[in-house]
């Protein structure tokens, strides 16, 4: 991969780690990470779109200081920014899974932990982040139910069930390089050996689609998520929603919030932005949850953008995977700190003095 270091010049944006990561990592891994699915339109309309949502700034509003805390699912954190749940990580750095949650502890945020971590549940809440642990419904529901004991017992603070990968979209990108995890790289939190169609490559062939098509179950149902909300005594978070009337369903089995996305342009290509959603949720869920956004969030200025259209926060996931691929953990609490003061610059030249002003914004060209 090469010498993983840090440039003498560093980032003063997030889009810096991308050009970055982009020469140190091998191109086919750099394909599978930041390619979308089929033709990748929705991959490019998640950026088209925040673009062009305006914020209209007010003036003369007295602030000299700006407090970025804010409370997601009851619990303070010093921003509404929480790391997206990626699989993988130890793909980009040795550091993986363990090097980003010690960025999140340290930055005050939330760490949502993927089921297709490359490290186990266990070490990663070892490293003392509030980590949010994101499920993908397996087949075995007994695999379910093991997953469900290991996540209260390692302590996670929430429980996230991502909703839109009934199947892994098709990918253009993984299917040329026909690409596959290398042997180091493992499903950790999955039992030994369900991960070798993962390793296994052909010709035009994705080992990982492979791999999530033999583990996850195609047809999930709201019934699930009920019975899931029996289960486990966390707040509920599920992703992976656009349509309001999913969103309001999902208040209705009882989720302490809902993430509007569309995994990132990586799953149907050809629907809507994330943002373009993000205020018919608002309006639709009312106090039911908090909402939440993810999908194409690249700096200070869309977490202001999301705010403004009545998100609690935002879930980011790309930039600091392209930092942690750079430099580790400590590019990945650069990065982070970066963000911090985007979004502090942002909401200063808004007229905001904390979050929840941001909030009362305007904004202009949605949809």
């Amino acid at each position: 991969m090469g010498e993983r270091v840090l440039t003498d010049l560093p980032a003063v944006s997030l889009a810096d780690y991308a050009e970055q990561a982009r020469a140190l990592l091998p191109p086919d891994v750099w394909d599978y990470l930041a390619g979308g699915s089929a033709s990748e339109v929705t991959l490019a309309a998640n950026r088209h779109a925040l673009d062009r949502v305006a914020v209209l700034p007010r003036v003369l509003r007295g602030v000299d200081t700006v407090d970025l805390g804010t409370r997601l699912l009851g619990r303070r954190y010093a921003m509404p920014v929480g790391v997206a749940p990626m699989a993988y990580q130890r793909l980009v750095h040795p550091d993986g899974e363990l090097g980003l949650a010690a960025a999140a502890g340290a930055a005050g945020i939330p760490y949502l932990a993927s089921t297709l971590g490359s490290t186990p549940i266990e070490q990663v809440t070892g490293v003392g982040a509030d980590v949010w642990f994101q499920l993908y419904w397996l087949r075995d529901r007994a695999l379910v139910r093991d997953l469900l004991d290991r996540v209260v017992a390692a302590g996670c603070r929430a429980l996230v069930v991502t909703v839109d990968v009934p199947v892994l979209g098709r990918r253009p990108r993984d299917l040329r390089n026909a690409f596959r995890l290398p042997a180091e790289v493992v499903a950790a939190n999955l039992p030994d050996g369900r991960d070798a169609l993962a390793h296994s490559g052909a010709p035009g062939v994705s080992a990982i689609a492979a791999h999530t098509a033999a583990s996850f179950a195609p047809a999930l149902r709201w019934a699930d998520l009920a019975w899931l909300r029996e289960q486990v005594d966390l707040p509920l978070v599920v992703k992976g929603l656009l349509d309001p009337r999913d969103a309001t369903e999902a208040v209705r089995v009882g989720a302490d919030a809902v993430v509007v996305s569309n995994h990132g342009g990586r799953q149907l290509d050809g629907s809507p932005a994330s943002v373009t959603m993000l205020p018919e949720v608002v309006a639709a869920v009312g106090d039911g949850c908090q909402v939440l956004l993810d999908s194409g969030i690249r700096g200070g200025t869309d977490v202001l953008r999301a705010l403004a259209l009545g998100a609690a926060g935002v879930l980011v996931g790309r930039p600091l995977l392209w930092a942690l691929a750079v430099g580790g953990e400590p590019a990945a609490r650069d990065a982070l700190a970066l963000l911090a003061a985007e979004l502090t610059d942002a909401l200063t030249l808004a007229g905001c003095s904390d979050t929840v002003a941001a909030g009362e914004l305007r904004t202009l060209g949605v949809g």
